[in-house]
């Protein structure tokens, strides 16, 4: 870890990653403990605001959500419930740095709630006109799905331009993601950071 990206803390200066995501650069850990890598993939990962497609299934659900939909109200908890998995990338230091960011209120969370207990969520990071989706969760069929219909409800009716992926997933294709050039991508993300909104 260098002194110039780190705090003594142990995170991510919230400046360089900030500047990170404005470049199109991203975060993620590595196999050695405290490394961090950088990336920016060629093609990139995104969803189409526009374009967006909820599944013919998904639609039947969303009649009768069973859950209460919630903004910010747990974002540890919805990293942790990213971060719970066998394989993560999602470090001590990754948590800190975007809780630290969660606090300056550029890291969101969009949470999905059944009888007090949180069932499903995600989270990313908001700047300008650009959101930058990192990781979801389920602990109950579907929540993920529904938080991340409300993500793009909500991006569309603040005039977000772009909804980052990184990469897509089978998971995502079913809504519309798709990849694009880096080049292309990062012209997006250019218009994208002009926007003048905000995700709260």
């Amino acid at each position: 870890m260098t002194e110039s990206v780190f705090t003594p803390e142990g995170y991510i200066r919230p400046a360089v990653l900030l500047a990170a995501y404005r470049r199109g650069l991203f975060p993620m850990a590595m196999d050695d403990p405290g490394e961090i890598g950088w990336f920016s993939p060629d093609p990139r990962g995104i969803i189409s605001l526009d374009e967006f497609h909820i599944p013919h299934g998904l639609k039947r659900i969303l009649r009768h959500c069973p859950f209460e939909v919630r903004i910010n109200q747990a974002f540890s908890e919805v990293m942790a419930g990213c971060a719970d998995r066998e394989s993560t990338w999602i470090s001590r230091e990754i948590i800190k740095s975007y809780e630290k960011l969660h606090e300056l209120g550029y890291a969101h969370s969009v949470e999905c709630w059944q009888d007090g207990v949180l069932c499903g969520g995600l989270y990313g990071v908001a700047i300008q006109g650009a959101f930058f989706g990192e990781s979801m969760f389920s602990r109950v069929t579907e929540a993920s799905k529904i938080a991340l219909v409300h993500l793009v409800k909500r991006l569309k009716e603040r005039r977000f331009l772009l909804l980052d992926t990184q990469w897509t997933t089978e998971h995502l294709d079913r809504f519309g993601a798709r990849e694009i050039p880096r080049h292309e991508y990062l012209a997006q993300l250019q218009k994208a950071l002009l926007v003048s909104t905000s995700f709260v």
